[in-house]
C-alpha cells in the first residue's frame, strides 16, 4: 500500500438531525469508489475504526466514511437521564433521552451531509444496531447492510440478556477513571483488554498506544452509554429487512454472544454469516483481510442481477 498521504481524513464536517449534530469525516483515499458509511459501537467514536483496515477497504474500491453516533465523539452529547449505567438502560424505559428511529435518522442524516443518495452500511456492536434499523426505516438509501458484533435490532429489556454476556457488560459499567486525558488512555487499555480475544495474547504496549492517539472518553461515561442503550425501537421486525446482508462476528467475542449473529441470520432471508476466528469483540489487524474480501463480496453479489425463477 501506498505511503499515507499528508491528511488521510478530511475535515471534521457535521450532519444535522434536528438539534442534533452528527461528527463525520471521509477517508481522501479511494472517494470515487463504492461508498460505504461505517457506524460505530456503545460509547465509541469514529477512530476506533483503524486507519490500515479503512485503507485497505479503499484499496479494495470503496469510498469510506465514518460518523460519531449522537452522545459519542465529537457528535451531540445529551443532558444526564435517570439512567445511571448501561445494564439498568436494558431493563427500563424510563428517562429515554431519543429512540432507535431517532439514531437510525442520524446515519441518512450523515448521508445526506456527504450528498450520497444511498450506501453499502457496516456497522460495529451498537453500530450493528443501528445499521440494521437504518435498512428497515430506509431500505432506498441501504445498498447492503454488513452488522458484525451485534444483537438483532429489534431486541430490547429482557431479551437482549440472551446474546449478551452480562459479566462482560458489568465490567464495562464498573470502568472508574479520571476525566482526563490520562485517564481516557487507562480507559481505553481497559477497554481493549476486556474486548480482546482470549485466544490472542494481549499487547498491553500497541493498545496503549492506540488509545494515545485517540483519546475518547466516551468508553467510560455510563450516562451517555445508558443513554444509546436505552434508545427503544419501535419499528417493524428485522425478517422485515430485505437488503443484501452479511453478519460478521468474533467466535471469541467476550461480550456478544455467537447466537446473537445466529439469530440475525435465521430471520432476515437470504443473509450470510461469517465467524472470524480469533477476534473478539474488536478489528484486530489480521483479520482486516477477511473482512475487507467478505465486504467486496457482498458489494460485488448485490450488483448481479437476480436470477430467473426455475
Amino acid at each position: 500500500m501506498s505511503a499515507p498521504p499528508a491528511r488521510l481524513w478530511s475535515p471534521v464536517r457535521r450532519a444535522e438531525n434536528g438539534p442534533v449534530r452528527l461528527a463525520f469525516d471521509q477517508l481522501t483515499e479511494g472517494a470515487d469508489g463504492e461508498p460505504l458509511l461505517l457506524a460505530t459501537g456503545l460509547g465509541a467514536n469514529r477512530h476506533w475504526f483503524p486507519d490500515g483496515l479503512c485503507r485497505m477497504l479503499a484499496a479494495h474500491g470503496f469510498a469510506v466514511a465514518r460518523y460519531d453516533q449522537r452522545d459519542g465523539g465529537d457528535s451531540t452529547h445529551f443532558p444526564p437521564t435517570g439512567g445511571r449505567n448501561p445494564i439498568s438502560a436494558l431493563f427500563t424505559r424510563r428517562g429515554a433521552a431519543y429512540t432507535a428511529e431517532d439514531m437510525a435518522d442520524d446515519a441518512v442524516a450523515v448521508l445526506d451531509a456527504l450528498d450520497w443518495d444511498s450506501a453499502h452500511l457496516w456497522g460495529v456492536s451498537l453500530g450493528g444496531a443501528v445499521a440494521q434499523r437504518v435498512a428497515l426505516r430506509h431500505p432506498d438509501r441501504v445498498r447492503t447492510l454488513t452488522t458484525m458484533a451485534a444483537v438483532p435490532g429489534d431486541v430490547a429489556g429482557l431479551r437482549t440478556m440472551r446474546y449478551i454476556r452480562m459479566g462482560t457488560l458489568a465490567k464495562f459499567g464498573r470502568l472508574k477513571f479520571p476525566d482526563t486525558r490520562e485517564g481516557a488512555i487507562e480507559a481505553g487499555v481497559a477497554v481493549s483488554r476486556l474486548i480482546a480475544s482470549p485466544h490472542r495474547p494481549f499487547d498491553e504496549a500497541a493498545a496503549r498506544e492506540a488509545a494515545a492517539r485517540n483519546v475518547d472518553t466516551g468508553i467510560h461515561d455510563p450516562q451517555a452509554q445508558s443513554r444509546q442503550i436505552g434508545a427503544q425501537w419501535h419499528g417493524p421486525p428485522i425478517s422485515a429487512i430485505t437488503r443484501p446482508t452479511l453478519i460478521l462476528h468474533g467466535a471469541d467475542d467476550p461480550l456478544i454472544k455467537p447466537n446473537a449473529a445466529a439469530a440475525i441470520a435465521s430471520r432476515i432471508r437470504d443473509s450470510r454469516t461469517v465467524l472470524l476466528p480469533r477476534v473478539g469483540h474488536e478489528l484486530p489487524e489480521d483479520s482486516w483481510p477477511a473482512i475487507t474480501s467478505e465486504l467486496g463480496r457482498l458489494t460485488a453479489a448485490s450488483h448481479r442481477p437476480p436470477e430467473p425463477p426455475a
